[in-house]
């Protein structure tokens, strides 16, 4: 049924249903800079660049790595777990790092570790989480590229659960805003990550429990870089990583997210512009309200007999956003329709549209064929990945215990923090799947076989359905016939017998010899 709807689609959308304007659209907007080395801001609900920064060059992320890791976490673990605090967690961190003061025994739930994690940025308890959900550190490592791979990210590698300087530990802005967006889909995390303040539980070395609060300085309302509408996000820094920061915020229904890498003291004027510059010149629109395009196809196509009713349960997935310019308008939108799907794609999805504008992608959805009509899917939880982003580095935040990392080992401060590996030029990833372009004048041939097919049909069908009825009248016929005879008490056969010897009588009087009247004289012949 679905290759049937797909080829209906193709036919359709290349015979007469219009894709999108080719005419002039208003540019995309650039009145934006930052200083940090990488930058971004996605719109979380469409998933499209707004603006990048080398976007897909890699940078050491530092503490915003603990992002990747709460989402794992949370995604794997039982909020209400103990969590016990080995040696190896404690003390495999470098000296002066941020902790939450946790000793060797010592024992959190889940839920307490993750507050401490994020708000306090605790490297402890980033390993006591990683050895709790995978068995080891690197075991936990190799999930989070695991995790990483399936949200989409191509210029990342993460060595350890905390970000702490590692040469094999690395990410780029824009796969760190897909990493962000993830996140800030789950809800469990953004409660934690917006909370103002949290209270851990006694310890060894905290009898009465203590306090913590959160480093992201625009979520402190009494604070000069305090954001309106800002949800939350990660802090980070090492002297090899600079000043990182990872911020999301959202007004008048969209959700931005912005990354800074590599900053130089600028993390937050840099993400405040990255911000200000997404809020002020674009909008997030609901595609499933804009396109009717596909939607439409059951009301337009009966082909070659085929029934259609099944395509009234053909819909665009509701809740898929775009994001335009301000200026510009959905008739300025193309699309293409693509139909090899992830694993990841919703089950009664048949294919994924994606929307661009201006030469790039502006969002996605996907085209629901929902077999009981109950109305649209709702999203994978995976985020699908649309084109890259920029990004920028902020500068160290250590009013809440983020300290320098150690000098670079391994020959990592010879070459300035950044592996050879991640040093690759940008690049553009690759769309999913691939469009399949077709000449309309093969379409075109095709529609016109397709409607003398149906033609055929339909007289075939009429001439079946004439012979039909003239069956069912003959047999009608010779039903009353065999009632009269019953009523006059005659059989069939005497009544054949009889019908036989009359057309016997018909035929011998036709060969009889006729005879021929006598010829009256006529007055002339008289007088002669």
């Amino acid at each position: 049924m679905k290759r049937i709807i797909s080829f209906l689609l193709c036919l359709a959308l290349l015979t007469g249903i219009p894709c999108g304007s080719v005419q002039a659209a208003v540019s995309w907007p650039s009145n934006i800079s930052i200083s940090a080395e990488g930058g971004i801001v996605m719109d979380a609900g469409s998933g499209a660049v707004l603006y990048g920064k080398n976007m897909h060059t890699s940078y050491f992320p530092a503490s915003i790595t603990k992002i990747l890791t709460a989402l794992i976490v949370l995604e794997n673990c039982n909020m209400d777990d103990m969590v016990t605090f080995s040696r190896n967690a404690v003390f495999n961190v470098e000296a002066g790092s941020t902790s939450a003061g946790m000793d060797v025994g010592d024992q959190m739930t889940v839920r307490d570790c993750l507050y401490a994690l994020v708000l306090r940025s605790a490297n402890e308890v980033a390993n006591a989480l990683a050895e709790h959900t995978a068995g080891s550190i690197e075991a936990f490592a190799e999930m989070m590229n695991q995790k990483a791979a399936a949200l989409g990210c191509t210029d990342s590698h993460f060595n350890n659960p905390s970000g702490l300087n590692d040469p094999n530990h690395y990410t780029s802005a824009y796969d760190m805003a897909l990493i962000a967006r993830a996140a800030f889909a789950n809800e469990a995390f953004v409660t934690i990550d917006s909370t103002l303040y949290y209270d851990l539980p006694p310890s060894r070395r905290n009898p009465d429990g203590f306090r913590i609060y959160p480093g992201h300085r625009m979520m402190k309302k009494n604070a000069r870089e305090y954001y309106p509408g800002i949800i939350g996000g990660k802090t980070g820094y090492t002297s090899l990583a600079g000043n990182t920061l990872v911020t999301c915020a959202e007004r008048n229904g969209m959700k931005l997210i912005a990354v800074v890498l590599n900053g130089h003291q600028t993390h937050y004027t840099d993400t405040k512009a990255l911000l200000d510059f997404g809020f002020s010149n674009f909008q997030s629109l609901n595609v499933a309200e804009l396109d009717t395009t596909y939607s439409s196809i059951h009301n337009d196509m009966t082909i070659a007999g085929l029934p259609t009713a099944d395509l009234s349960i053909l819909h665009i997935q509701d809740g898929s956003q775009i994001s335009l310019p301000n200026s510009a308008s959905f008739s300025d939108v193309t699309s293409r329709i693509d139909y090899h799907l992830a694993d990841t794609a919703p089950a009664d999805a048949i294919a994924q549209i994606f929307y661009e504008y201006d030469g790039r992608t502006i969002g996605s959805t996907y085209l629901i064929h929902n077999e009981e009509g109950s109305g649209a899917t709702e999203p994978a939880v995976e985020v699908s990945t649309t084109e890259p982003i920029t990004y920028a580095d902020t500068a160290p935040d250590l009013a809440f215990g983020e300290s320098a990392g150690a000098a670079a080992k391994d020959g990592l401060a010879a070459n300035q923090g950044i592996p050879m590996a991640a040093k690759a030029v940008d690049f553009e990833p690759e769309e999913p799947g691939f469009s399949l372009h077709i000449p309309a004048g093969v379409w075109i041939g095709a529609a016109i076989f397709l409607a003398l097919a149906a033609l055929t049909a339909g007289l075939i069908f009429l001439k079946i359905q004439i012979e039909k009825r003239e069956e069912a009248e003959r047999v009608t016929r010779y039903q009353r016939r065999q009632k009269r005879l019953q009523d006059i008490g005659m059989s069939s056969a005497d009544f054949d017998l009889l019908m036989q010897k009359k057309r016997s009588d018909s035929a011998l009087r036709q060969t009889r010899p006729r005879k021929r009247p006598k010829k009256h004289k006529s007055f002339l012949d008289k007088k002669q």
